[in-house]
């Protein structure tokens, strides 16, 4: 599966106020797309490592392995129609890998399953 990413800081904004599923080493969060037809669009991902994870090298490591992550898990989890973010916790530099796999899967299921799912945060005015 091609890996297709966000780019613009307006994709990411719109994703706040989907379902979100905090875990361990990441926090993911989806959302579905309006404005094209959900058959022929595949999802999306951006993902979000802050300055407060690291150095330069740190960061890109952990964005790396989040990508790995993605590329491994996702082909049979994520939906067609949905942009995802995952944002990394400091945790994600150094987990297992297959402990960071597990993570994704559960955290897909519980975003796509709203029972499980956390509530939306709520936008302040």
């Amino acid at each position: 599966m091609k890996l297709t990413t966000l780019k613009k800081r307006s994709e990411f904004l719109r994703i706040r106020g989907g379902n979100r599923c905090p875990g361990p080493s990441f926090v993911l969060e989806t959302k579905a797309r309006a404005d094209e037809p959900e058959a022929c669009s595949q999802p999306r991902f951006g993902f979000t490592v802050t300055k407060a994870m690291g150095n330069a090298v740190v960061r890109n490591r952990i964005r790396r392995r989040l990508k790995a992550v993605v590329t491994a898990v996702a082909d049979g989890r994520a939906r067609t129609g949905h942009d995802y973010v995952l944002i990394a916790r400091k945790p994600a530099f150094d987990i297992p890998f297959d402990s960071l796999k597990k993570d994704l899967e559960r955290a897909f299921h519980r975003v796509h399953h709203a029972s499980s799912a956390v509530k939306p945060r709520r936008e302040t005015p």
